[in-house]
């Protein structure tokens, strides 16, 4: 427990205070609701038709899912409640005007009511993990169904359809009085017929704040695109990854951060988030773009037609946003796992490494990092190979073989690959790679690493860094809890995951 809260202290602290304030206006107006007695009449007619109500919220979810899911839960539990209170029997006359079917179409409330949902239902199931990976663009595009969505319900509120007793008939007619004697009202003097009168739309409180920071981000994502951007170098490495190189006035980065990117010749509205691959200490900043849908493959196909030494196209770069990598040289001991392209930030982090060994940096913490790297094909290691060459030449120059330990993990292959390893099994250098380490076939014995590193480092705080699939993400985040030693003087793993 105490390891979780170490690693998610921040998160867990915006989340709560976003759930309490949300608990304590629900609460608030509850009790409006409930104890007014100007919505006397308001809560008996709900009341006698309520339903239970059920919360299903999901630990894991993210903030932004989790927002979604409330919006969609909240909306389900009221319109049950409308449903519910119009099945009701009342002995009321019939008003052709009353007619459920009749107000939806005729008035803002329900206007408004019919759009929202709507366009809730056309955000949720387009935000499906399938289409999300298949269909990028149906995604995207509905997801701007928000600004319908959130329009609407301010709007929805404008129709007065939340209903109390005004305070004239309030004073003539006491619910308290006459609520059993509705024969009666009307006849005498003191249950005249009540009036009613609807509230303010108050919608708007809650939103206009989120609105104007998202408009002021839109504000600043628009006056960074506008900034020029000037291609350094375009390259096309192994298994259809593009690298960009590209040169910003005024751009600064940290290791491990990220930039959005957008291409108007594709696009004029989406930005896809990309892993910066450089050092904070080159004069440009980098990023390896795999093949990996509609937006990633019509770009390596322009580039790949590009008269040699051109520019490319335009290109829009927003950022650069911050991530879990960036506190690699906070720890004493980092052990850097990487998954297919997950491995970009760490080629940052690696660099960066390179840099300060190189300037002899008085204020580099970190004594020893583990590097992991997982890869289905072979092709995949050797636009990386270079950089992992760089630093062991490097490491044995200085004398500090032992600070970098790493081990590449090939995860699938065939007959012909084994056949050339068998071959080649007495050459000093690794058959794929050709580094000195070689390669290891089939997945990690992750305890058999984890206590490899507590053993090698008996009172240190080791920081777990992963850019990969969720489901390694929970496998090793087990691993951290389990080798992380009670005792404050012995190790500690924490465990941090980037988004992949």
């Amino acid at each position: 427990m105490g390891n979780w809260f170490v690693n998610n202290w921040f998160s867990a602290i915006i989340i709560s205070v976003w759930m309490g304030l949300n608990i304590f206006l629900f609460v608030w107006f509850y009790f409006v609701y409930e104890q007014g007695e100007t919505f006397y009449y308001t809560r008996h007619l709900l009341g006698r038709c309520s339903r239970t109500m059920r919360k299903q919220l999901d630990k894991n979810l993210t903030f932004h899912k989790l927002v979604a899911y409330m919006i969609h839960q909240v909306g389900e539990i009221f319109s049950n409640r409308i449903k519910d209170v119009a099945s009701c029997s009342l002995a009321l006359p019939q008003d052709p005007q009353q007619i459920p079917t009749y107000f939806v179409f005729t008035s803002i409330a329900g206007l408004t009511g019919v759009i929202i949902t709507l366009a809730l239902i056309l955000i949720i199931t387009s935000s499906m993990e399938v289409i999300r990976r298949n269909y990028f663009e149906v995604f995207w595009y509905t997801h701007h169904l928000f600004i319908i969505f959130f329009a609407g319900l301010v709007i929805h509120g404008i129709g007065y359809i939340v209903r109390r007793q005004n305070k004239e008939s309030y004073k003539e007619h006491n619910p308290l009085f006459c609520q059993n004697r509705t024969e009666d009202w009307g006849k005498i003097p003191e249950c005249p017929i009540p009036q009613f009168e609807g509230g303010p739309a108050q919608t708007w409180w809650y939103v206009i704040g989120p609105m104007v920071i998202y408009l002021c981000e839109r504000l600043l994502r628009f006056i960074r695109y506008m900034q020029n951007v000037q291609y350094r170098k375009i390259v096309m490495r192994p298994s259809k990854v593009l690298e960009l190189q590209l040169v910003k006035k005024g751009f600064k980065m940290d290791v491990g951060q990220y930039v959005f990117l957008n291409c108007p010749a594709i696009s004029q509205l989406e930005w896809h988030p990309f892993t910066m691959t450089s050092a904070p200490e080159e004069d440009f900043f980098s990023v390896h773009i795999r093949s990996a849908g509609d937006w990633t493959d019509k770009l390596i196909d322009i580039m790949q037609k590009l008269p040699e030494g051109s520019q490319g196209p335009k290109m829009g770069v927003d950022g650069p946003f911050g991530t879990a990598s960036e506190d690699v040289f906070d720890y004493e001991v980092s052990m850097l796992v990487g998954a297919g392209i997950g491995v970009t930030p760490f080629a940052s982090i690696l660099k960066s490494i390179w840099y300060k060994f190189k300037d002899n940096d008085p204020n580099l913490k970190t004594r020893k990092i583990y590097f992991y790297w997982l890869c289905r094909e072979t092709h995949a290691f050797e636009w990386f190979a270079d950089l992992l060459k760089a630093q062991e030449k490097e490491m044995e120059e200085r004398g500090m073989g032992d600070f970098l330990t790493y081990k590449l993990f090939l995860t699938g292959w065939d007959q012909s690959h084994v056949n050339y390893v068998m071959v080649n099994v007495d050459r000093e250098t690794d058959v794929v790679t050709g580094l000195k380490q070689k390669t290891h076939y089939g997945r990690p014995n992750w305890d058999k690493e984890f206590e490899q590193v507590r053993k090698e480092n008996p009172t240190s705080v080791v920081g777990m860094f992963l850019c990969g699939p969720e489901a390694l993400g929970k496998v090793l985040e087990k691993k951290c809890g389990k080798y992380s030693d009670v005792d404050p003087r012995k190790t500690k793993f924490y465990f941090n995951k980037e988004n992949f």
